[in-house]
């Protein structure tokens, strides 16, 4: 395939084969020919990092001492959000969102999955049902090759020894973690590595946590070597940003002496680290000539740890949020609003920052199907927009608000950090209430994005509003009063 130019791409755009109005919304979903899509279709690298909070990368004006010099790449060469959200504050739903274009609960995902009594007490499914519509079995049935490299975390795992491989969601090839089956890469001497390998279904390789990111990459650069004469859509997501971090000796020494807390030597130690194995995937996507053909796509799963056993011990949990409220476990903003940056060299114009478009995970499901020429699912309703102008530049208008639901469950190790259980993002207002309409906290984002100024008294209307918008979405995904 001849490397495409952004003239080329937006000239297809122009015949009409794809049809977004660049002032506003999409008028409608991809109608790229079968033909045409053959020729513009880029690849797809998904970059997840678990736990990495909004603040973390250094493009998006951390407190942080140190710099991410590839992830700020990244967003140089491309397009960085700022308002951007994932559909949980936690890994499993937050996943699930991601690849099915669709809100977790919908699936009976509300927080991590765990062990079977806990996922029973909580009401939970024990794996994301293969039924669901699953982004990487539409980009394979449109002739894409399919590989997941990292954590997986939507079923396997702990006693769960019966969930579905990756394979059966639409991948040709996988390698997970110890919440996942098939193939996996686990710890030495990690209690849930041994649980997972007492489940057998793949291939395992013991190895130490700091070397996973490196391995990762090496998985994700032999997998694109090998499917260069076809498109391909590749998951690599990195978790040697969730705690405990555990970076290799030599590398630690490099930062005692940025801080005094250890968590936080620990923590500069595998961001450093996880940055470099960025930079080696983006050099080894330059050496095969790949730049202008692949789309990357660069989030977080969730806001940055926020265990109690942090404070208890005098110390602040490492990772950022900058001035947001909230971290990992909490509808606040640090819990859910995360770094976004997507680049394909030639397509999308480099050093954008976009303010103004409101994103979320969900998102990606029809929006890369919009860029790809892929097809969306027949006879299933996606939860998330089209919104792939924005991922081409503009500044466009969302349609319909974002909801989120998160049982507490875990909680944030800071009580200022537990939010109600219900959210909804609208315009620039955001309400969060409890299942009953408890507690109703509403605040102008645009005015107060720290949340710090609750409107709910003062704005009655606005409020009552946004919460029996909130509560039919509850009631149509089958959340109990």
């Amino acid at each position: 395939m001849r490397s495409l130019t952004r003239r080329d791409f937006l000239g297809s755009l122009g015949a009409g084969l794809f049809v977004p109005t660049f002032g506003g919304c999409l008028a409608g979903r991809s109608v790229l020919s079968a033909e045409k899509a053959k020729q513009v279709r880029p690849n797809i690298l998904m970059i997840l990092v678990d736990d990495m909070g909004y603040a973390d990368p250094s493009c998006y004006g951390g407190t942080l001492t140190i710099p991410t010099p590839n992830i700020d790449r990244l967003a140089r060469e491309g397009i960085r959000f700022t308002q951007f959200y994932v559909n949980s504050p936690v890994c499993s739903p937050s996943r699930v969102a991601l690849m099915t274009g669709q809100y977790p609960a919908r699936w009976r995902i509300f927080t991590y999955l765990d062990r079977r009594e806990l996922n029973q007490k909580r009401r939970m499914a024990d794996y994301l049902d293969p039924s669901a519509p699953f982004l990487a079995r539409q980009f394979k049935a449109a002739g894409y090759a399919a590989a997941h490299f990292g954590k997986w975390h939507m079923g396997g795992g702990r006693d769960v020894g019966d969930a579905p491989l990756p394979t059966e969601y639409g991948f040709d090839e996988s390698s997970v973690a110890f919440e996942g089956l098939g193939d996996r890469l686990l710890i030495r001497g990690d209690g849930l590595s041994n649980q997972s390998a007492r489940l057998g279904r793949g291939q395992i390789t013991w190895v130490e946590k700091h070397q996973i990111t490196q391995i990762r990459v090496d998985q994700t650069l032999d997998f694109i070597r090998r499917h260069q004469d076809k498109p391909f859509y590749v998951n690599v997501w990195f978790n040697d940003v969730h705690d405990p971090h555990l970076p290799a000796p030599e590398q630690l020494e490099k930062f005692r002496p940025y801080s005094d807390n250890p968590y936080v030597q620990k923590f500069y130690a595998v961001l450093e680290e996880m940055d470099r194995q960025i930079g080696r995937l983006l050099n080894g996507l330059a050496e095969m000539g790949l730049e202008e053909k692949t789309l990357v796509i660069l989030t977080s799963d969730n806001g940055p740890t926020d265990w109690a056993n942090y404070y208890k011990e005098g110390w602040l949990p490492p990772g950022s949020v900058g001035d947001f409220k909230g971290r990992k476990w909490s509808l606040y903003e640090g819990g859910i609003r995360m770094p976004f940056i997507l680049r394909w060299k030639g397509i999308i114009p480099a050093g954008k920052v976009n303010q103004t478009t409101v994103v979320c995970g969900a998102d990606l499901f029809p929006s890369l199907c919009t860029l790809a020429g892929v097809s969306l699912p027949s006879g299933v309703q996606l939860d998330g927009e089209d919104v792939s102008a924005a991922f081409l530049g503009a500044d466009i208008e969302r349609k319909e608000p974002i909801f989120w639901y998160y049982p507490n469950d875990p909680r944030p190790g800071k009580p200022e950090n537990v939010s109600p259980v219900l959210a909804v993002r609208e315009g620039p207002w955001k309400l969060l209430a409890g299942l009953k309409g408890q507690n109703r906290q509403l605040y102008n984002l645009a005015d107060d994005p720290n949340e710090r100024e609750n409107l709910a008294q003062r704005n009655p209307q606005t409020a009552q509003r946004l919460w029996e918008e909130l509560r039919a979405w509850a009631d149509s995904v089958g959340l109990e009063r």
